[in-house]
């Protein structure tokens, strides 16, 4: 692993929070397609 010297817990906790963040952007941006996909099919059966 590359050495990262004193700085080391502060590059991973920002890595790691970097990854979480955009775990959770990916998820919430599926989650409201498939919301609006759900949407507009209710939508359009309707008429």
């Amino acid at each position: 692993m590359t050495e990262l010297g004193k700085y080391a817990g502060t590059v991973l906790a920002a890595y790691g929070a970097s990854l979480v963040l955009l775990i959770g952007i990916v998820v919430q941006t599926v989650l409201a397609n498939a919301r609006a996909r759900r949407e507009l099919q209710e939508h359009e059966r309707r008429g």
